[in-house]
């Protein structure tokens, strides 16, 4: 997700966490029906870093640009209490699991502050782009030990073989590049605090920037409507070209 930038202070309204902790219950009491699959836990175990691993990012790049807001915060860690969400990192992708709704969450965004970039604009950009270029990072990642431990038919197979039939390496190694191609080009959709929103930031005139931060400040829900809803399996076309495109790589 972008890293949080500091938009003249609005007025106080009810915040958008609240509405969303409102929808998360609801959603929490209809989902006491179902039950956690083993796969679940496993797409938890490579979700959390990854996404974890994305924040961080943020923070490194913003430090080689001049900004060490991230660095004094204590953001540059590995040390997953520094960046967990207690609604994106724990308690959504767990409703989410128990609905049966599939896997979404989000780390705690890094502080950044784009005045101490040596230079603001361009660096912004990079700053913004740093969680997906990490997501591919590891999605390519993936692909070179699956081919290192796999013969050429063997991951062939792999693509047409359900994730619980593979062995257990196998098994997170395909989820770790599965998962990081959808967090890479979902976080690319336009949509704040999502990084692709950091490029229509930065193309706005100052004039649209009011409205921007306004919009921004309630951006999260609209994308929560997005994710449970899913008008017309929208995300699912978007995803599936990336995902295609790993699974060609794979077995190439």
């Amino acid at each position: 997700m972008a890293p949080v930038t500091s938009p003249p202070a609005p007025r106080r309204r009810l915040h958008p966490q609240a509405l969303i902790a409102v929808a998360l219950v609801a959603i929490a009491v209809w989902g006491l029906r179902h039950s956690i699959r083993l796969l679940t836990v496993w797409e938890l175990v490579v979700i959390i870093p990854s996404i974890i691993l994305h924040e961080i990012s943020h923070g490194v790049v913003a430090l080689a640009c001049g900004d060490d807001t991230a660095k004094r915060a204590g953001r540059l860690t590995l040390n997953p209490i520094r960046h967990i969400d207690p609604i994106g990192s724990l308690l959504l992708p767990a409703v989410l699991a128990l609905t049966g709704l599939g896997l979404f969450g989000y780390a705690k965004p890094v502080p950044v502050n784009p005045r101490k970039f040596r230079h603001p604009r361009n660096d912004s950009i990079l700053v913004g782009l740093a969680g997906i270029t990490t997501n591919l990072a590891l999605a390519g990642a993936s692909i070179l030990v699956l081919r290192a431990i796999t013969s050429p038919a063997g991951r062939r197979q792999l693509l047409y073989t359900p994730l619980d039939a593979m062995s257990l390496p196998v098994e997170l190694l395909f989820l770790l590049g599965i998962i990081n191609v959808v967090l890479a080009v979902f976080n690319l959709l336009p949509i704040p605090p999502l990084d692709g929103s950091v490029l229509v930031e930065r193309l706005l005139p100052s004039s649209a920037l009011p409205t921007w931060w306004q919009f921004r400040r309630y951006a999260m829900v609209v994308l929560l409507v997005v994710v449970l809803w899913d008008p017309h399996g929208f995300l699912g076309q978007v995803f599936a070209p990336a995902e295609n495109a790993w699974a060609h790589i794979l077995s190439a």
